[in-house]
């Protein structure tokens, strides 16, 4: 005991950290490691870092002393925040509504406003400028559950764009209350006069920006093309705005917005230098603002008593309150079905780190007794608040999404079946290499007259050169393979310190249409069912993946069993791989069976009898998807078994899905097995915001710790 004690008093004379060096690492550290463990708790990245903040601040484990680096850092992330909110709107899309995203804009805004305002007075008993500093924070909004939208491909639907207009008009708005609080406060003006220089002023500033930074950009972005000069020129304007904004008394973050507000057009949103822009802010920036944050929470304060929780009750019910009655108001003027209206109030229900930066301000402020007018109860109430509503904006987001689909019954065009064929065959074990390249050419449209492309890519390691040599003499066999049946095969040998990534880099330089690949079957190499670098490949591409394992050559084959999951048709890339295994079934002359729920079935009857109908083809119901294992009896060696499976997040994903692995070890082995991974909305490899960071865990901590328990269990 009196060691340990020692050890521990040694120890503590070294914290708080304050060695500059070791800071700026200790907060590299948990910017790699928080979105990892965040993902796997299921937590918004944004309440990660803070959380971690919290951590290591001053009322956590002391570990860091709060030093210059995150004032300075923090200013700039709190700017790049705004910025780059700004940014991302579709300002088209606001132009093309204007008048409906105006009125549900005012809704969105002055509906929690003024909800919050009464709240933090008459409930609170906050003063009205506290109240007012709330209401600003509850009316605006981040579009947190956006990147769900997208993955549904929903970005056109009337209630999407409406709620991505009306999110920049109220944040707009609250920006502008914020502002006139924070000059009526430090100047102290409640007389006309004040009001009215406050607004010549503010009319001024806006009007000057508007003229001078489009002139501005568009000569310097014509005279210089250098993409260094360019990301600074961009920095420079934004910190030109916040500075003048800041100068006539209006507060910095209002006028980075403004900024972001007017480069929007000239940085479009796929162009290299918004890449530059987003990876520079998500990787420094924004995440060194958030831990900085964390450092001011105390975190003591929630077992003090009920009052915080109360203060974070207060916020959370009445301004999500707010929120809804703006949505269900707004889909009743515009005439929009109910599940509109709850896409509407999923995706401007959540608040990020827009509001910590308000709720930043506020702690900048002093009231009359000289107290900051936010105190630690209420940073601790809205960075809750926060974790809160992200919770609840993806859980309502996701389910309207579903939801209108199914209501819309948009199913794809049928003559969506790969005009764009280009298919990619990565290979590196001879075993099965000819196996993928023979599937190919089964499933290839010979019309098109495209050939394939064989790829193989090798680790940057001391053996990089002899299996270089390995992969050369394995693609030139293919391509032999390929020029017996009159049928052109590109061919790469690739270095990448990721496999994964050297593949899904590889497909979009080749422009591919689709991945035909081995399962993995090596287990000296990975005990994993999807191997070291499929499960990465799935999540990281949006295109049809088909993972194959052959128990014996595919001309050999007598029947195809098709397991087809409920709600498939509703997913873009239905008929693609509808078209890929009749095309096989035909020139492997044998029956394909599929088995699915009834309206699946006779849409893919349809499509048979209209497109194939050579093709021999039989119907079975499975209602449900836990009678996959039953099939197994029915799997003969000379059947191929193919799974049509979903992604997380996608409309016919079940979560029977997770035992696949399982079920396919326990009930299918020694079969030839094809699993097919549907073309989805969207690109997964260019997806990164400030909301939703590009690293993301498919597993999260609950299921690995419940399929412990269910195996301890056994």
């Amino acid at each position: 005991m009196y060691l340990c004690q020692k050890m521990t008093t040694y120890l503590l004379q070294y914290f708080p950290i304050t060695n500059p060096t070791l800071i700026f690492f200790v907060v590299l550290l948990i910017i790699l490691f928080a979105p990892i463990i965040m993902g796997k708790l299921r937590i918004p990245h944004i309440i990660g870092m803070v959380l971690a903040g919290v951590l290591i601040g001053r009322y956590g484990l002391n570990i860091l002393q709060r030093d210059s680096s995150f004032e300075l850092f923090g200013k700039v992330g709190v700017y790049y925040i705004m910025f780059l909110a700004a940014l991302e709107m579709d300002m088209q899309g606001i132009k093309n509504n204007k008048y409906k995203f105006l009125a549900f804009g005012l809704l969105t805004f002055s509906a929690p406003f003024a909800i919050m305002l009464l709240t933090g007075v008459g409930l609170l008993g906050y003063t009205p400028a506290v109240a007012l500093l709330l209401a600003c924070i509850m009316a605006s909004n981040t579009l947190i559950a956006y990147p769900i939208v997208s993955r549904y491909g929903l970005q056109k639907k009337p209630s999407v764009t409406l709620s991505v207009g009306s999110s920049m008009l109220s944040l707009l708005l609250a920006l502008i209350v914020l502002a006139a609080i924070v000059a009526s406060h430090e100047d102290g003006g409640s007389s006309i006069g004040f009001w009215l220089l406050f607004v010549a002023k503010f009319s001024a500033y806006c009007t000057a920006m508007i003229l001078a930074i489009p002139r501005l950009t568009r000569w310097f972005l014509r005279r210089y093309s250098d993409a260094v000069m360019q990301f600074i020129f961009i920095l420079a304007i934004m910190f030109m705005s916040a500075a003048l904004s800041e100068l006539i008394g209006l507060e910095g973050i209002f006028g980075a917005f403004l900024s972001g507000l007017i480069l929007n057009r000239y940085i479009p949103p796929v162009s290299p230098l918004m890449n530059r822009i987003e990876f520079i802010g998500n990787a420094l920036f924004i995440p060194y603002f958030l831990i900085g944050v964390g450092m001011l929470i105390n975190i003591r304060l929630l077992f003090a008593g009920g009052a915080i929780l109360w203060v974070v009750f207060a916020i959370v019910v009445f301004g999500t309150l707010g929120k809804a009655i703006a949505a269900y108001i707004s889909c009743v003027l515009f005439k929009l079905p109910l599940s509109s209206g709850h896409m509407m109030f999923g995706l401007t229900s959540a608040h990020a780190a827009g509001a910590i930066a308000m709720a930043m301000v506020g702690m900048r402020l002093k009231t009359a007794d000289g107290l900051p007018m936010v105190d630690d109860r209420i940073l601790n109430a809205v960075v809750i608040m926060i974790l809160f509503t992200c919770v609840i904006s993806s859980i309502i987001t996701e389910s309207s999404a579903r939801s209108i689909i199914l209501r819309d019954k948009e199913i794809p065009q049928n003559d969506n079946t790969g005009d764009d064929e280009k298919i990619l065959i990565p290979v590196k074990y001879p075993e099965y290499a000819d196996q993928l390249v023979n599937m190919a050419l089964l499933m290839r449209n010979p019309k098109l007259k495209r050939s394939l492309v064989a790829l193989n890519v090798v680790y940057d390691d001391k053996d990089m050169q002899a299996n270089m040599e390995r992969g050369r003499r394995l693609l030139e066999h293919l391509s032999q393979l390929g020029a017996s049946a009159d049928v052109g095969v590109q061919t790469q040998v690739r270095v990448a310190a990721n496999i994964a990534n050297g593949i899904k880099h590889a497909f979009k330089e080749f422009r591919a249409s689709e991945i035909v690949i081995g399962m993995h079957q090596h287990k000296e190499i990975s005990q994993k069912f999807w191997g070291q670098f499929h499960q990465s490949l799935f999540n990281g591409l949006s295109r049809q993946i088909m993972m194959a394992r052959f128990a014996q050559p595919l001309n050999t084959i007598r029947r195809i069993q098709v397991a087809v999951p409920s709600r498939a048709q509703y997913e873009p890339g239905f008929y693609r791989w509808l078209e890929r295994l009749s095309r096989m079934a035909g020139n492997l002359e044998c029956r394909i069976q599929f088995h699915g729920r009834t309206d699946t079935l006779s849409l893919i009857h349809e499509f048979i009898t209209n497109r194939h109908a050579e093709v021999r083809a039989d119907y079975r119901r499975m209602e449900h998807w836990n009678e996959l294992p039953q099939l197994a009896s029915t799997i003969a060696e000379d059947h191929l078994f193919v799974v049509v499976a979903a992604r997380k997040g996608t409309v016919s994903y079940k979560n029977a899905l997770e035992q696949l692995p399982e079920e396919i070890r326990n009930h299918f082995s020694g079969k030839s097995i094809l699993i097919i991974f549907p073309d989805q909305y969207g690109d997964m490899m260019d997806e990164m915001t400030f909301a939703q960071p590009q690293h993301t865990e498919e597993s999260s901590a609950y299921e690995l710790l419940s399929n412990w328990l269910q195996r301890f269990k056994h």
